[in-house]
């Protein structure tokens, strides 16, 4: 007999991760089905799963208020289609879904962790949540050594309740982008064909230490005047990063909302720049694989993932906190080096392929599903 997992999302309109799971997971053990909060009717996940007969259930959530008659709508599905486990993506859906399977005598309850010290740092009315969510668990999927050791160390989970698995990825999908695709992107976000092209892909949140890549930014443009940088994922309201942006000359810059190409837009950056703020506050940071997956020559600060793989000057350059100067002259060197570049390209794809292949992740996840 199969094992019958039901995935709890909140709010995921379209995700690879899920879309690879679902094509790879072993059919012939396992049956999914998802419950997806916060969507509208025939997202692109919907439409996914019903392309392969997946059953799939939407529960409408405006806000706070709705999450009672989630959690109820959640337990109801629960009782009628009797999985063998659960598993729930995203705080709000860790909530609602641990509680409904609780209520609804599910006796496998997992969550994949996805933020690492935010609440601590930030938003301290979220811990009393993650507390609970830690109880009501029989299962929690830390997505890296970070993560892990928040979970242990400062809100006390039982380390045997704690499973580390990396996000895996399809590497295929980064490594063969066609020169159309490539081209397709290049007359999208630099017509003009200008150089170098500095890359960034971040919400404009303090955290992810985009001033940081603005101030060195600045100062780049009196040495490569024709350089371009590209601010992709250009959500939040950080006014400080919006104002600063303002004061660039138009032509030095693009900002993307969204781009469902990512590798395309990687391969056309010379350089890719990630900063965040400390180590702790990025969870993973799946941007750091991506890149290195493409072969991009990239700039890092030591946060999330990278803590774990990351080597000064082998597979990317290493910059200090919030060290504005550092950033500048890491581009630098990377734009003035071919070799540097040619050493981080190689070093940075073989790294990823040893620790972040998708198989990986799905053989973990399958021991957890049929333990």
């Amino acid at each position: 007999m199969k094992t019958r997992i039901t995935y709890i999302l909140f709010q995921i309109n379209k995700a690879l991760a899920f879309e690879w799971i679902i094509d790879h997971i072993d059919k012939s053990r396992f049956e999914l089905s998802f419950i997806s909060i916060a969507v509208p009717e025939n997202s692109p996940l919907e439409q996914f799963c019903s392309d392969r007969k997946m059953p799939f259930y939407r529960i409408d959530y405006q806000g706070k208020k709705d999450m009672p008659a989630a959690i109820y709508k959640t337990y109801a599905i629960l009782r009628a289609i009797k999985p063998d486990a659960v598993h729930c993506h995203i705080f709000e859906a860790n909530i609602i879904g641990l509680s409904a399977a609780w209520l609804a005598g599910v006796k496998k309850r997992i969550f994949t962790r996805h933020h690492s010290t935010f609440h601590h740092t930030t938003s301290p009315k979220g811990i009393k949540y993650d507390r609970y969510c830690n109880r009501l668990a029989t299962h929690i999927i830390a997505i890296s050594e970070n993560v892990k050791n928040i979970l242990i160390v400062k809100e006390q989970v039982p380390p045997e309740k704690v499973f580390l698995i990396h996000h895996g990825f399809d590497l295929p999908l980064f490594n063969d982008v066609s020169d159309k695709r490539l081209e397709r992107i290049r007359q999208k976000y630099n017509r003009n064909n200008r150089h170098p092209v500095i890359g960034v892909i971040s919400r404009y949140t303090e955290w992810k230490g985009i001033k940081y890549v603005l101030s060195a930014y600045r100062e780049l443009l009196v040495k490569y005047p024709n350089a371009l940088l590209v601010l992709a994922n250009a959500k939040g309201e950080d006014e400080e990063i919006r104002l600063t942006i303002t004061k660039f000359p138009k032509e030095t810059y693009t900002e993307i909302v969204f781009e469902q190409d990512n590798a395309a837009l990687f391969k056309l950056f010379d350089v890719f720049v990630h900063v965040p703020i400390d180590a702790e506050i990025e969870a993973f940071g799946q941007i750091y694989v991506e890149a290195l997956a493409v072969g991009v020559p990239s700039i890092f600060t030591m946060s999330g993932i990278a803590c774990e793989f990351i080597r000064h000057r082998e597979n990317a350059l290493v910059v200090e906190f919030q060290n504005s100067a550092q950033i500048y002259e890491s581009i630098c060197d990377i734009l003035g080096h071919k070799e540097l570049r040619d050493k981080l390209s190689i070093n940075g794809k073989k790294d990823v392929e040893q620790l972040f292949s998708l198989p990986l992740m799905i053989h973990k996840l399958e021991k957890i599903y049929s333990s």
